[in-house]
């Protein structure tokens, strides 16, 4: 099994309402997010690919028109735009396009991790 994966940066905010109010996350705040798209194949193309990195451009741009600098909770229509939250929302979008997509990890911090893998 071959796998590739390729990073992206985005920024935006939200605000986790169901918490506590004295959690930190309940408040709004935001995040400079790392989205990192895992590709996994059995086979190469006839270049040599899993899939040229290039291909994955169109999701380079969804992101900055849709998520990059913007309100999350707004994005989404809803106040529990987490982490695994959107894993599983850039996984689904991509998928649609890339069948050899196979997992999406996204951080919030430099110590933290959430990933979305059917």
């Amino acid at each position: 099994m071959y796998t590739i994966t390729k990073e992206f940066h985005f920024s935006a905010s939200h605000q986790l309402c169901g918490l506590p109010g004295d959690h930190p996350c309940a408040r709004l705040h935001g995040h400079n997010y790392i989205a990192e798209v895992e590709l996994r194949a059995e086979t190469l193309d006839e270049n040599g690919f899993v899939l040229d990195y290039r291909a994955l451009d169109p999701l380079k741009r969804w992101i900055d028109d849709h998520l990059d600098h913007r309100h999350l909770n707004e994005v989404f229509g809803h106040d529990g735009v987490t982490s695994e939250v959107l894993a599983r929302a850039i996984f689904d979008w991509a998928r649609a396009r890339w069948d050899q997509v196979s997992a999406v990890r996204i951080s919030e911090t430099p110590k933290t991790w959430a990933e979305y893998r059917p």
